[in-house]
């Protein structure tokens, strides 16, 4: 089972797409996208995406992809 990251639209908008276009190039993740997260305030101050149900937030995609990365290395799934 590969790690799930949920971007919403709003966020992808904000910024957030580098990092959605980075994630779906790689095979052992899985990135899905919504119209709505419900974090509004979070996707308002800065760009997020949810990491197996978790939020991951950023100033920047790149370091929001490497954010991402991190939490996927620190908290496996098995």
């Amino acid at each position: 089972m590969n790690p799930i990251v949920e971007f919403c639209m709003s966020n992808l908008a904000n910024g957030s797409q580098k990092t959605l276009e980075a994630l779906e190039k790689d095979p052992n993740i899985d990135v899905l996208e919504y119209g709505c997260l419900s974090y509004c305030t979070k996707c308002a101050e800065g760009l997020y995406a949810l990491v197996n149900g978790e939020v991951v937030e950023a100033e920047t995609p790149d370091e929001l992809t490497e954010q991402i990365y991190q939490y996927i290395e620190e908290n496996p799934l098995f």
